[in-house]
């Protein structure tokens, strides 16, 4: 009967160890996997960084581009301004001498210019080629006037021997010597105009197509920069809800193990006060822990501060505490007893058998009072000289 009972016992911790086993697994697979979950959030945090620095940077190109575009359009508008109000200023200029012609003469300007031509072709007048002049700053008036002679209703000056009749609104001509005074050849003159075409340099007929191009290309640039701010400001949120998680369960935990650890100090020294407090209590997450304890007669110090004996105690009521608050179903204590005395071994061997009904502790010691309490013992025993034997015993 009995065989049979410690049969059906052993099958049913066999079982009980098979389930704490694969507990321990999908454990395990948990934990591993937040951690590559982790990884893949932080590496994609890193590289939406490093890919929005690299479109910050052709963004900045892109607009420093628009930018020169923008000024050269500027430029040619300006150009097409200045010249618009040139052709009005010539305009009118053009109505004002037609006008003047008629006062002067009671001829239309159309006339005047026939009869002009008609002279130039006979060899009696010789065209002004100051008006082609490439100087500028003085006009034709000014510049007969400094030479002492008679300008004509157009500005060239002329020695006149006898005065035209008119009559009946027509002018009628009369024999004229005029003498025009020469500056340069028309050659000349233009070839000084093409010098200053020449200055002006090209123009860039195609600015107007590139500077649409370039818009169109900096709307899809800008689309693509707010869209990687938006993906990074949502993973930087996504951060911000799993700290603010870390923290609160932190602080649960911190909470818990203070407690358990206020508790299970008492117990290893048989009275006294000890506690955990936060370094820096504004990040938990980056913090430190101080551990401060007070055994029986003494102040609450830091546990640097112990002997080495409370020092190994102190350890123990911590870890005993972080199991009382997440336990794990096997635990391997090495030596850990070595430094306390019988009254602390005692205590100590109370408290393992308080967790002994959801944790399996296998133990590495030389003290008797703790092998009393094992269900089963494994040692090295040398009978003879360099022959190693390994002995099991059951105690309960």
């Amino acid at each position: 009967m009995r065989l049979a009972a410690l049969a059906a016992e052993r099958a049913q911790k066999s079982d009980r160890r098979s389930a704490l086993e694969v507990e321990t697994a999908e454990a395990l697979a948990r934990f591993d996997a937040a951690v590559i979950e982790l990884d893949v959030i932080r590496a994609a945090v890193h590289a939406a960084e490093t890919a929005a620095g690299v479109l910050r940077g052709k963004v900045d190109a892109e607009e420093r581009s628009v930018r020169d575009a923008r000024a050269v359009l500027d430029a040619f508008r300006g150009e097409a301004s200045a010249l618009e109000i040139g052709r009005a200023t010539a305009e009118s200029d053009l109505a004002h001498l037609g006008s003047t012609c008629f006062e002067t003469v009671q001829a239309a300007l159309d006339v005047v210019v026939a009869e002009v031509d008609e002279l130039e072709r006979a060899g009696a007048a010789t065209p002004d080629t100051r008006a082609l002049s490439v100087d500028e700053g003085i006009d034709d008036e000014e510049r007969a006037a400094g030479d002492g002679v008679d300008v004509d209703p157009f500005g060239r000056p002329v020695e006149i021997d006898s005065l035209s009749a008119v009559t009946d609104d027509v002018m009628v001509a009369a024999p004229l010597r005029v003498n025009t005074v020469r500056t340069i050849t028309p050659e000349e003159a233009i070839a000084g105009l093409r010098t200053k075409i020449d200055r002006l340099g090209p123009v860039n007929m195609m600015a107007i197509e590139q500077f649409d191009e370039l818009e169109v290309r900096h709307q899809f640039l800008t689309t693509q920069r707010k869209d990687l701010v938006d993906s990074i400001a949502a993973t930087n949120e996504a951060i911000k809800r799993i700290d603010e998680t870390s923290k609160v369960r932190f602080r649960e935990a911190f909470e818990a193990i203070d407690r358990n650890f206020q508790q299970t100090f008492s117990t290893l020294f048989g009275g006294g006060h000890a506690g955990l407090t936060l370094i820096d209590e504004t990040d938990p997450l980056e913090s430190g822990i101080d551990i401060v304890a007070s055994p029986p007669g003494k102040r609450l110090q830091n546990v640097q501060l112990l002997s080495g004996g409370e020092k190994a105690l102190t350890a123990i009521a911590l870890m005993f505490a972080i199991f009382k608050f997440k336990p794990s179903p096997f635990c391997l204590l090495d030596e850990i007893d070595a430094p306390l005395d019988d009254a602390n071994i005692g205590r100590f061997v109370e408290m393992l058998k308080g967790l002994l009904h959801h944790t399996q502790f296998i133990l590495i010691t030389h003290n008797r009072k703790t092998m009393e309490i094992a269900d089963r013992l494994y040692g090295v025993t040398m009978e003879e000289p360099g022959v190693s034997k390994l002995i099991s015993v059951r105690l309960n």
